[in-house]
């Protein structure tokens, strides 16, 4: 008996009809055992906006609904918008995720609930997740006191305050210890222990940052049977660590929102989607007006897990092609090989080691087929 696991990015669905939007990918997420996102904003009416990042508004509690219909089954949600309602936000995203019966890990009430890992049964096999915000803003992080998500501090160069612009280099010294419990304490609930983690640079291709590499390995270290990354909004490479996979970013599992346009009426969501242009050098394709990201992020995946009764665990890629204004299809044909070409070019690109990804998308070290 095997377990067959599908991973998307971020989630970000402020339109109405979200079903229609995730419509182009369900199809492959209703065939597998459990289907995992990540939830990046808050679904709430309610809520105080979050001082000290620019803020993405609550997308409609609604769409939560949607997400469960188009197969999900697991969501992490440590990032650094899901604060952005406040407490209210992410209480009233719980509850109705809980009412769904969807399970969550990486945000609560207080860090305790944050940190606490989710578990589902697929197959015989207990799954578990745990999800951490790596890139700030802090006043989104959870406290003993204070609602908020998961967190693992990744220090700055020069000790500035965190924030998604920050430049982010090293693990803080507490990092692998804080790993360690977590992990220790969900692998006495599960056979298989995911840990996602929001990390990494935004809207620039390839590029790893210097911390990455070493904070997935240390929870691959820890005890993680994978690591699962988002954040960037752009596809990053694939690696194996003791065996193990590690997706150092998957993009965009389905983003359509107005928020990062620059016609709109949020002074500083305006500011932001006009000065991401010259900090990342890139101009929006115009035809993507509920996507506008690096051209680049046309380029789409979705991860794939296969666990094996032995513990072996291969791994994969679903190539998926975003159509304007944003809608993500699996990809077919000279399509989804041109994108799984691109996956496999990044990967050498960010200076990890080479690999095999077939017509089929199982992926493979590429020395190990020599």
């Amino acid at each position: 008996m095997a377990v067959d696991i599908l991973l998307a990015g971020d989630l970000v669905l402020d339109e109405l009809d979200a079903g229609h939007w995730l419509s182009g990918i369900a199809p492959a997420l209703r065939q597998v055992d459990i289907a995992i996102g990540h939830l990046e904003v808050p679904h709430s009416l309610r809520g105080a906006e979050l001082e000290g990042d620019v803020p993405a508004p609550g997308a409609p509690p609604e769409n939560l609904a949607a997400i469960k219909e188009a197969g999900f089954g697991m969501l992490s949600l440590a990032g650094n918008h899901i604060a952005d309602c406040g407490a209210e936000g992410i209480a009233d995203t719980i509850e109705e995720l809980d009412r769904l019966g969807l399970a969550h890990a990486g945000a609560g009430l207080s860090l305790a609930a944050a940190r606490r890992p989710a578990v589902v049964e697929r197959n015989g096999f207990r799954i578990a997740l745990l999800s951490y915000n790596c890139v700030g803003p802090e006043a989104s992080w959870a406290t003993a006191r204070r609602a908020g998500c998961a967190w693992l501090r990744i220090d700055t160069a020069d000790g500035a305050p965190i924030a998604p612009a920050a430049r982010l280099d090293r693990m803080a010294p507490d990092v692998p210890q804080i790993l360690a419990q977590d992990i220790s304490a969900a692998r006495a609930e599960a056979d298989l222990v995911l840990v996602a983690l929001h990390k990494g640079i935004v809207h620039t291709p390839a590029q790893l940052t210097p911390y990455e590499r070493p904070l997935a390995h240390a929870a691959i270290e820890a005890g993680a049977d994978a690591v699962i990354g988002h954040h960037a909004h752009i596809v990053r490479g694939l690696e194996f660590h003791l065996g193990r996979p590690v997706f150092h970013g998957l993009g965009n599992g389905c983003v359509v929102t107005r928020a990062l346009s620059p016609s709109q009426d949020h002074p500083a969501r305006r500011e932001w989607a006009e000065r991401r242009k010259t900090l990342f050098g890139f101009e929006p394709d115009p035809a993507y007006s509920l996507a506008p990201f690096h051209p680049e992020a046309v380029n789409a995946m979705l991860g794939r897990l296969r666990v094996h009764e032995d513990g072996r665990i291969d791994a994969g890629v679903v190539p998926v092609h975003v159509e304007p204004p944003g809608r993500p299809i699996l990809a077919q044909g000279a399509q989804a090989q041109k994108i799984l070409k691109y996956i496999a070019d990044i990967t050498v690109a960010a200076g990890l080691p080479a690999l095999s990804i077939d017509d089929q998308g199982d992926v493979r070290l590429a020395e190990t087929l020599a």
